[in-house]
């Protein structure tokens, strides 16, 4: 039986890590949602014991370097400096397989000995509220609830370690990862309030998109792989509607066509599948503060890849309707994360990408060498944050950049999609089509899990 007073216990595997993890979390937030019921209920406050009880649990490793550093090539799961790291965890259930990806070579490969015990992070009253309805009627205010119980504390929410500001130097312990709890807990309630679903839904590989036409052709998409690939067993829409693999084609398109969607800023849609590599499409608007708030949400989840699929700024005479556009560099104009990377400081995007994707165009259109370059361009794209930043063109553009532009019936789109906080690489595919508002002719989505082998 795991005690409050317990100090940190070495474990052996990283299985094992996990385990310990998972049971303090759950006593942890079984203990504050029945304090919470039961103050709702009685207003009896807890006791000092009980609110010992309302603290993430921590994993802690210490690096016992002998020698040299061991190479590896791995971009995770490895340690440069002798010390010790640590990182509160939250929902480590839910996040069992990237956990274990990250312990089990770390274990194998460095000599190390991790511990997991109880933080000194408390864990917000907010957190372990699934269902806002549980708290209205109740006739108690969130400040008097903020005073009982632990509340939400921006300033313990920062990307302070993925922006580089800690002082390594005089830090102590060192941060294990990017995110500690009090951060991914932040990301996952925001995702639930602009997607409208659950955010254990979210897919590994992500779309995302700022017109509703990529959404219709998203599901029609979706509906046929649950008939035709049995690995793809439901999607899940916005407000946690599910289709089921079962369900008759009649069915599934009538509960698709009811969705209430507009009610969430950003609904999301996921197409899920047996081995866990499903696809989440995601409709974020025009906007590159919009492409920011969402992936810096997103990234607590450690997604593989994302991808911006949208519409093309301006063509090229060699150009014509139906044509891939692969954006692979941007001239940041938008300004969104200067604060963080100087515009000084490129972005790049990881050429694998670019090249699964160029791969993936060839499989589509059958076409290879200069035949597939006559419809397939890469380049940079200019982001802005001024959506109709073409009426004041000749002001704001320097003689340098005056390009010469094909007059597009599509206009520009012009969003940032880079985070400064993914572990992904963020690129932009897009399609040229005649207009913005036009209905989207049938086109066969590309195959994010064959792009990405």
């Amino acid at each position: 039986m795991l005690t409050v007073t317990e100090a940190f216990v070495v474990v052996q595997t990283a299985e094992e890590a996990v385990d310990r993890l998972a049971a303090l979390h759950e006593r942890a937030t079984g203990a504050l949602n029945q304090a919470l019921k039961q103050y709702l209920k009685d207003r009896v406050e807890p006791d000092a014991e009980q609110r010992a009880l309302f603290r993430y649990p921590e994993l802690r490793l210490t690096y016992h370097c002998h020698g040299e550093v061991p190479q590896t090539t791995r971009a995770y799961a490895k340690v440069q400096l002798p010390g010790t790291y640590s990182v509160t965890v939250t929902h480590p259930a839910a996040f069992r397989k990237y956990l274990l990806e990250q312990l089990v070579p770390l274990m194998h490969d460095f000599t190390v000995t991790v511990e997991v015990g109880v933080s000194q992070q408390n864990i917000p009253y907010p957190y372990v509220v699934e269902q806002g309805d549980e708290l209205a009627g109740s006739g108690v205010t969130a400040a008097t609830l903020a005073r009982v119980f632990p509340s939400t504390d921006l300033s313990a929410a920062t990307d302070g370690i993925a922006d580089g500001l800690y002082d390594w130097e005089n830090t102590d312990p060192l941060p294990l990862a990017l995110f500690d709890a009090a951060r991914v807990d932040f990301s996952l309630r925001r995702l639930v309030h602009y997607t409208g679903s659950d955010w254990r839904h979210v897919q590994p590989w992500i779309l995302l998109t700022n017109y509703h036409r990529y959404v219709d052709q998203f599901i029609l998409h979706g509906l046929e792989q649950l008939r035709s690939d049995p690995r793809f067993i439901r999607m899940v829409l916005p407000g946690n509607v599910i289709i089921d693999k079962s369900m008759d084609h009649g069915e599934a398109s009538a509960i698709a066509a009811g969705v209430v969607w507009h009610r969430y800023q950003m609904p999301a849609y996921h197409l899920q599948a047996t081995d866990g590599h499903g696809v989440t499409l995601v409709n974020i608007g025009v906007g590159p503060s919009n492409a920011k708030n969402i992936t810096d949400h997103l990234a607590v989840l450690r997604p593989h890849c994302w991808l911006m699929i949208g519409h093309c700024g301006g063509l090229r005479q060699s150009q014509t309707i139906g044509d891939y556009v692969l954006a692979h560099a941007y001239m940041r104009r938008d300004g969104i994360l200067d604060r963080v990377v100087p515009p000084n400081i490129p972005i790049p995007a990881l050429a694998e990408v670019q090249m699964a994707l160029q791969q993936a165009a060839a499989n589509v259109t059958g076409e290879k060498g200069e035949e597939l370059k006559k419809r397939l361009r890469t380049g940079t794209v200019l982001t802005y944050d001024d959506r109709n930043w073409e009426l004041r063109w000749a002001q704001t553009c320097p003689a340098r950049w005056r390009w010469t532009w094909k007059a597009a019936p599509s206009r520009p789109k012009v969003i940032a999609c880079v985070c400064h906080t993914a572990p992904c690489c963020v690129f932009r595919t897009n399609r040229c089509t005649a207009r913005s508002s036009c209905r989207a002719r049938p086109t066969r989505f590309m195959s994010v899990r064959s792009a990405s082998t």
